[in-house]
């Protein structure tokens, strides 16, 4: 068994306090009074300690953090009843969904071993996962809904680093990933504050350049893909920071290259081949191919994890359509750096994607006024799952479809045209 103990100092201390602060002031924006619900797994505790001290800084009223523990991840999958892939604890979601209610902002610390249920039972991680979907439902509403501000943002925990680098001792994986989670996430630099702004200032231009194109449909080509993905009526691209229902400007996701908006859950058309490996909930699945028809997903198969893959279709009536599509450059900072981090907060943002299930109410004109019933009838999908995977490369043209059918470059070989 790898040896996964780690000497002192693999993390540089300076660079991770200063992504504790991007997170609360730049992620979250946390607001003086608020409170703040916290998930992380126990390896990225020197993180969840940092943001704790720089929230309660910002005059945060309560900071609650949950933590996981891998161990004891797999110890359910060692010795559980098969009965205990049936539950989740829907209690401690609803508790989370009355934190919301109440004006609480979401932070969660990805970190986890993406590996970590390669080798379990399928069908089991399958029922586990629905079961969760399902008790998760309640507080995932508030944050697909934008009611809230949230982030997420990494931490380079050992089981992490010794899958993205296998070949070097886990001392050097870990301050391997740090560099790299510490540059994708801009606290690299001397000013990460201001460098984010600047950054948000681009990825706004992009958006209102394709909100103002008003493109019907995306048309996608390149090696194993011919799809054509029709865009929500009334959608709205964005990217960077947003402004939650609650008046908070926030950045979801530190790192983040995308824009992104809502697809029309029934007007997709064609195959499509995933270009990097997908890591859910412990699972890879790899090689993904599908074929849409009237915006379904009729064929599906994968090289690795298909068993996965199929059950996580069969979750709902919405898992086998889209709810978000993205666009972000094949020349982005996390692609050119070469990593695959197995990670969907970082690998989303070095390729163009697309996710199944759910979309965000906050992608359409005037959303957040909007009642499921409208969104749906817009064109929005609903589901208990958002997965994101990646289907953009240096190989991939997109064209923008205007009403008239009128085509548009919008990107060539994976760069914006």
């Amino acid at each position: 068994m790898t040896n996964l103990s780690v000497s002192a100092e693999p993390v540089d201390p300076v660079q991770l306090d200063k992504l504790a602060q991007v997170a609360v002031h730049t992620g979250l924006q946390l607001q003086v009074g608020q409170d703040l619900v916290m998930t992380a797994p126990i390896a990225a505790l020197p993180l969840a300690r940092l943001i704790t001290k720089h929230a309660y800084a910002a005059g945060a009223g309560l900071v609650t953090t949950f933590y996981s523990d891998e161990e004891a991840t797999l110890a359910r999958y060692s010795h559980a009843p098969d009965a205990s892939f049936d539950r989740a604890p829907s209690w401690l979601y609803d508790g989370m969904a009355k934190a919301y209610e109440n004006g609480a902002a979401r932070l969660a610390i990805a970190g986890d071993n993406p590996l970590l249920l390669a080798s379990q039972d399928p069908a089991r991680v399958s029922r586990a996962n629905t079961a969760n979907s399902i008790a998760y439902k309640p507080a995932l509403e508030h944050i697909s809904n934008f009611d809230i501000n949230w982030n997420i943002c990494a931490y380079p925990s050992p089981s992490w680093a010794a899958q993205v680098f296998p070949d070097l001792p886990i001392d050097q994986a870990v301050r391997k990933l740090a560099e790299a989670i510490f540059a994708a996430s801009r606290v690299n630099l001397e000013d990460p504050i201001e460098a984010w702004r600047s950054h948000n200032a681009v990825l706004a231009e992009r958006s209102a350049w394709l909100n103002g194109q008003r493109f019907s449909a995306l048309h996608y080509s390149g090696p194993g893909t011919d799809l054509t993905i029709g865009l929500a009526d009334d959608h709205e691209w964005h990217g960077g920071a947003s402004v939650a229902k609650n008046g908070v400007t926030c950045n979801p996701n530190i790192p983040t290259e995308e824009v992104f908006t809502t697809p029309h859950a029934h007007r997709v058309e064609g195959t499509v081949s995933s270009t990097k490996p997908l890591s859910y909930q412990g699972t890879l699945i790899d090689e993904i191919q599908v074929r849409f028809e009237a915006g379904r997903i009729v064929e599906a198969s994968a090289s690795r994890g298909e068993d996965v893959l199929l059950k996580v279709l069969d979750t709902d009536e919405g898992s086998r359509r889209i709810g978000e599509v993205a666009l972000v450059p094949h020349s982005s900072p996390i692609s050119a750096s070469g990593v695959l981090f197995y990670n969907t907060l970082f690998d989303e943002n070095a390729s163009c994607h697309i996710a199944l299930g759910q979309c965000y109410s906050k992608c359409f004109v005037d959303g957040a006024s909007l009642t499921p019933e409208q969104i749906a009838a817009k064109g929005g999908n609903s589901s208990l799952i958002h997965i994101d995977w990646m289907i953009g490369s240096d190989q991939i043209d997109i064209d923008g479809i205007r009403a008239d059918g009128e085509k548009v470059p919008v990107m060539r070989k994976g760069e914006w045209a």
